[in-house]
């Protein structure tokens, strides 16, 4: 019977419409999700509308196709303009224009291509394989140990970040005081408004990233002197990494994806700690961690990895338990109660064959993904290094501004990208890094939201040293964070010249 079933769903799904549906949101995700501002969330929203009249079956498949080449896609615009197409790029930007710097964005973007690709498989086959075991270990995880997880994030990023780990601490707790801007969500009280209504709803993180990334580079071209004025050097002949480059990367692919798929599968952790928690793993484990941030494949293998493997780890929640790995299934929940149905443990019992077609679509997705981008998307790609540096200049500070106005069609989100380069613009003369700030407002509201409801239940932080996964994730935060302060400060003391006594 089960034979037969498979038979029926593959028979239909691998059909010229359906195939044309994963096509169509293969495309459509790849340009949603390289263009600035644009997140994978915003892709899926707008394509939401068109899927009322459709069956659920081809819905889903159009969704999936854009959901992951557009996570893909996010890559892009980091690897060229150093501005991440979406949120869990801003750590592949690190690595991948450096690399584009060197002449090497073809070889970039497609080793970001087979790490997202190798990621999306390792992601799919734990998700088909392991969906009910790996849900229950997420059901174990209460407000403490959400706390603690996105603690534990915001210390890899502060860890990871180019600089040292005290300054990278200082820009996470900026971030964390612009995480709090907007109304109080227990109290509903305005904080940090300034008396304007356009800041009672918080700062989006999609422009709050296009003025650090996007903007600040920017004023950086514009204010660098004539002399110092440097062309990216256009690519390379070469487009494909060699094969012994590929398996040297394999087991650093090997990780990420894992650490993606595990990550994604805890509700609302999300993308932005995975791909921290993976670079820092890869980071740790290098002989050479003071090169990562000049333009090493493995520090664009490790975030692209863990932020594809995402897709697999976030649906498992969605299926198993009707709850949202992060915002882009929270989008996808919605097309399956536009259409009647219920994600959760009885979707699985009513609703077999729907399981199997999600499992096949998001396969088909991967696949046409790779086949796309790698025939068509990198070689068209690769051609905007050849506009002159003055119009792509001009023309990325264009795509910053309008991508900001295009997240909520507010000119405030302008105002706030412009801001941020402002801001980001001094961190970059000032040396101080950029990553944390970001990275402290998206995960500031979900510690912030955690840590009160973890107070409120349980009156005080005691509970987070009762509790074995939130007491390791602690220890460990603090060991990232004070371990290389004392390291530093111990070679301070060391390099610190004596006094003599003259005797």
């Amino acid at each position: 019977m089960t034979q037969d079933l498979l038979a029926t769903i593959f028979a239909d799904l691998f059909t010229f419409s359906m195939i044309g549906l994963a096509l169509l949101g293969v495309v459509l995700g790849l340009v949603f999700g390289a263009l600035p501002g644009v997140s994978s969330t915003m892709a899926l929203a707008v394509m939401l509308p068109f899927t009322y009249g459709m069956e659920t079956a081809p819905a889903m498949v159009l969704m999936l196709a854009v959901f992951f080449s557009s996570v893909y896609a996010g890559s892009v615009s980091a690897i060229l303009l150093n501005i991440p197409g979406t949120p869990g790029a801003m750590i592949t930007l690190l690595d991948g224009h450096a690399m584009a710097r060197k002449g090497e964005a073809a070889e970039a973007m497609a080793y970001a291509l087979i790490a997202s690709i190798f990621g999306g498989i390792i992601g799919w086959i734990l998700l088909v394989a392991l969906a009910p075991t790996i849900a229950g270990y997420a059901l174990r995880f209460g407000s403490p140990e959400y706390a603690a997880v996105v603690l534990f994030g915001l210390a890899l990023v502060a860890y990871a970040s180019s600089g040292d780990t005290l300054r990278g601490l200082a820009a996470g707790a900026i971030g964390l005081i612009v995480g709090l801007v907007g109304r109080d969500q227990i109290t509903d009280v305005p904080r940090f408004t300034f008396g304007t209504a356009d800041l009672q709803g918080g700062i989006d993180i999609i422009p709050l990233a296009i003025g650090l990334f996007g903007v600040a580079e920017v004023l950086v071209l514009m204010t660098r002197p004539k002399s110092e004025m440097s062309e990216i050097p256009e690519t390379r002949a070469r487009t494909w990494p060699r094969w012994r480059s590929l398996r040297a990367e394999l087991p650093t692919a090997l990780r990420a994806s894992t650490i993606g798929t595990f990550v994604g599968a805890i509700p609302a952790a999300g993308s932005a700690v995975a791909v921290a928690l993976a670079y820092a793993c890869e980071k740790r484990l290098s002989k050479t961690p003071e090169k990562f941030g000049t333009g090493l494949p493995r520090g664009v293998v490790a975030p692209e990895a863990a932020n594809n493997a995402c897709v697999g780890g976030a649906l498992i929640p969605m299926m198993t338990l009707g709850i949202p790995g992060d915002s882009i299934t929270a989008v996808l929940i919605g097309v399956l109660l536009l259409h009647g149905l219920r994600p959760g443990p009885g979707l699985f019992e009513s609703q077999p064959d729907l399981i199997v077609t999600i499992y096949g679509a998001l396969f088909v997705a991967i696949i046409l993904t790779a086949l796309v981008a790698g025939a068509i998307g990198i070689p068209v790609y690769r051609k905007i290094l050849k506009i002159p540096q003055r119009i792509l200049t001009a023309a990325v500070l264009i795509l910053c501004l309008l991508g900001a106005y295009a997240v909520r069609n507010a000119v405030v989100d302008v105002w706030v990208a412009i801001f941020f380069g402002t801001l980001g613009f001094a961190f970059i003369k000032l040396n101080i890094p950029v990553l944390p700030l970001a990275f402290g407002a998206v995960l500031g509201p979900l510690l912030e939201e955690n840590l009160r409801r973890t107070l409120v239940i349980h009156g005080d932080v005691g509970v987070f040293f009762e509790r074995p996964i939130s007491l390791v994730l602690v220890c460990l935060s603090f060991a990232i964070l004070l371990v290389p302060l004392a390291l530093s400060a111990l070679s301070f003391l060391r390099r610190r010249p004596r006094r003599h006594s003259g005797l």
